[in-house]
């Protein structure tokens, strides 16, 4: 049965565009750290998800959107941290089970833009590796994620919004409730997918 409707749900959308080739990140910004938290257990599922060899995967336009998000934000002394990237959709209704809370979750016969090749989760590093503070942990569930939250440090609330900035500058979209992701504004015109983190060149 399972089967059966994600082969129906990872059928192009109508008025959608035929799958793309995804690409690997690391080859595109080398100097990105690649933090992927659902290949272990520092997740808010409390364990691996993912395989320990999974990859952050991309489309190819949310790749290069990232690339130009990413020197912007060198210039300024950071590099990327990726935590998670390309998530294949049977994935999604693990996620679901444990936490069914839209806005934080997508429900997956709706799929999300990770689901797509999307949508990024991120944060910063200083260009030695060095912690930058941001308002709240990735996959924190409470308002201290949320972009309008004023709490918190000056630095942290700076740190989200160079982050912000430098990828809405570069054609992302915001998750309100969730400072680290981002979207392509026509995610949703790619089709769901469930291909295994080997795809890509």
């Amino acid at each position: 049965m399972y089967a059966a409707l994600l082969s129906l749900l990872l059928a192009a959308p109508d008025g959608g565009v035929a799958p793309q080739p995804l690409v690997e990140v690391a080859s595109r910004i080398p100097d990105a750290v690649v933090d992927l938290r659902y290949a272990t257990a520092d997740n808010f599922m409390g364990k691996a998800v993912y395989p320990p060899d999974a990859r952050c995967l991309l489309l190819e336009k949310s790749a290069k959107q990232l690339e130009v998000a990413a020197a912007e934000l060198r210039r300024q002394g950071f590099r990327l941290r990726l935590f998670d990237c390309y998530r294949p959709h049977h994935v999604q209704f693990e996620l679901w089970k444990v936490l069914p809370k839209p806005g934080y979750v997508a429900e997956p016969t709706k799929g999300s833009n990770h689901n797509r090749g999307g949508a990024v989760d991120l944060s910063l590093v200083q260009l030695d590796g060095g912690v930058v503070e941001m308002p709240s942990p990735y996959d924190f569930f409470g308002k201290a994620a949320h972009h309008a939250f004023d709490g918190g440090t000056p630095e942290a609330r700076r740190n989200r919004q160079t982050l912000k900035a430098a990828m809405t500058t570069a054609g992302f979209t915001i998750n309100p409730m969730e400072w680290w992701h981002y979207d392509l504004p026509d995610a949703r015109r790619f089709p769901l997918r469930d291909e295994p983190f080997v795809s890509g060149p």
